[in-house]
């Protein structure tokens, strides 16, 4: 086994643990609960779950899916996250090795992990991981040469303030609030770790992808414009498009003028 293979075998599985844990903020902060106590149990029969039991994606499979307890299905989402943030980590360690970035990198996109399936259950953004969030990018910002705390700082106010200008047009228009405070601080989040040239890049993508699944959603489920769709999922989808592609796919486009 090569030393590359083994670091990136070791990045997938600190990604997959770190994603069980992210299982238990996805869980239980929409209901306001500790992450830390009590420790981790079936939400149907109060089962302590062992040590064993607990093994990102192998307990899962031996488990088959089911509560050693009582017998009550275990949801997909569990072993979905752990691989969704295991791969999210291999392929943040491939792309930046073992580096300030890629610890950077990989806090930000957990978070977005979070964000994501929190959002899409119960349409909230957690202040705890956004506003955090921006305080821990802004913070690396000074260690980073390439993101620097200036453009830091231009993107937290150009990420805020983007989508609070937004809103609050939205609203004056129709009187209507239409987009949720959470966003505005993703937003923002954003814009501490990835820098201000990354917001207008996350803003269309976002909303070009947000725009096509609902307006499917609509015409599926026969409903109107007035269907809430949570935004959060397609600005962490553009997020971390831009990470691994964003200055390719603007090169790429821009060159399509000359």
């Amino acid at each position: 086994m090569t030393l590359n293979l083994y670091f990136s075998i070791i990045a997938f599985i600190l990604g997959a643990v770190v994603g069980s844990f992210l299982n238990v903020c996805i869980c239980r902060m929409p209901r306001d609960e500790s992450v830390v106590s009590p420790p981790s149990h079936c939400p149907n029969c109060s089962y302590r779950i062992r040590w064993y039991d607990n093994i990102p994606l192998v307990s899962y499979l031996l488990l088959r899916g089911k509560c050693r307890g009582c017998g009550a299905r275990i949801s997909l989402r569990y072993p979905l996250v752990e691989m969704l943030n295991g791969l999210l980590t291999l392929a943040l360690f491939l792309r930046f090795g073992p580096s300030l970035t890629f610890l950077a990198l990989f806090i930000f996109c957990s978070a977005l992990v979070v964000i994501t399936f929190i959002d899409i259950e119960h349409q909230i953004i957690p202040d705890e991981i956004s506003l955090s969030g921006i305080v821990i990018g802004f913070l690396f910002s000074f260690f980073l040469p390439w993101l620097g705390w200036l453009n830091s700082l231009a993107g937290i106010l150009l990420g805020g303030g983007s989508l609070l200008l937004v809103a609050w047009g939205y609203h004056r228009l129709t009187g209507k609030e239409g987009m949720g405070g959470g966003d505005i601080k993703l937003l923002a989040m954003m814009g501490a770790f990835l820098g201000w040239k990354a917001i207008p890049f996350i803003i269309f993508v976002g909303s070009l992808f947000g725009s096509l699944v609902g307006v499917s959603m609509m015409m599926l489920q026969k409903r109107d414009s007035k269907l809430a769709i949570p935004f959060g999922p397609y600005l962490a989808f553009a997020a971390v498009l831009y990470v691994f592609y964003g200055r390719r796919i603007i090169q790429w486009y821009f060159s399509l003028g000359s």
